[in-house]
């Protein structure tokens, strides 16, 4: 069992529903990078994605690319993404970590060389959003034998015929993307949610949980009735690049988590 599977079995038994938070690590610099981290779990976040910043993020849009971007300018790393983790686990052992980016730095690192650095740095997860099913052998079946979840993402042109390669070799949860595109494009809805997240819970027994397009409390709220939680991403990285201090940064997350564990 990782800190992941623990989190949704404890949500499972009170009834609730998750909230993740997705930030980029590094942006908009390393310590004030720290400060939101640290302070995510004490505004209701139950799972925190850490972005991976990448010159080449093919899946993201604007927000989060120049996130990416400025992170890279100040200096971030794997080595300083690892850190914050790191950094984290000094104050909370509890919270699961995913760290979500693309494969290159990681086979870069060497892929034995990363999974020992990631879970003695206090990571539970990766999402690797340009790795396939087909490729599962380079990273996906490591992770899992080095103690990590592998979390794989379903969007609505995964169809039947696709969505069990998808799922074969997932853990931890499934991440449903719930609009067609990048992130940030479009607001999620939850009445194209609902029967998608069905769809994928009749074949898997694990969480799912929607990301992509959700940016208020209402919506966090609505989108996480329809499946056993929610990600908000590119709203919480807007107010970063938009330099709001810190509190204001995590008063909105918990507006957010606060919406979501209403459904």
């Amino acid at each position: 069992m990782t800190r992941i599977d623990d989190t949704f079995a404890r949500l499972k038994a009170d009834g609730k529903k998750a909230f993740v938070a997705y930030v980029m690590g590094g942006d908009p610099d390393y310590e004030t990078s720290l400060e939101i981290v640290r302070g995510l779990p004490g505004a209701g976040v139950d799972v925190i994605e850490l972005g991976l910043p990448f010159t080449d993020p093919m899946a993201d849009g604007p927000t989060i690319q120049l996130a990416g971007q400025r992170a890279l300018e100040g200096g971030q790393t794997l080595d300083k993404t690892l850190d914050l983790a790191r950094g984290l686990r000094e104050t909370d052992t509890s919270t699961p970590i995913v760290m979500m980016g693309y494969y290159n730095p990681i086979y870069s690192r060497g892929v034995e060389t990363f999974l020992a650095q990631a879970k003695e740095a206090g990571v539970d997860g990766l999402i690797i959003v340009d790795l396939p099913p087909e490729e599962d052998s380079e990273l996906c079946i490591p992770a899992q034998k080095a103690g990590l979840n592998f979390i794989r993402l379903a969007t609505p042109t995964t169809d039947d015929a696709r969505l069990p390669k998808v799922l074969q070799n997932t853990s931890g949860f499934v991440y449903y993307v719930s609009i067609t595109g990048i992130t940030g494009a479009a607001q999620a809805q939850a009445t194209d949610v609902a029967p998608e997240v069905a769809r994928i819970k009749a074949a898997t027994d694990l969480p799912v949980i929607v990301g992509f397009g959700v940016r208020t409390p209402e919506l966090a709220e609505s989108i996480a009735g329809t499946a056993d939680g929610t990600v908000v991403g590119s709203a919480i990285v807007k107010m970063v690049e938009e330099g709001k201090p810190v509190p204001e940064i995590l008063a909105f997350v918990a507006d957010l988590a606060a919406g979501a564990h209403r459904a």
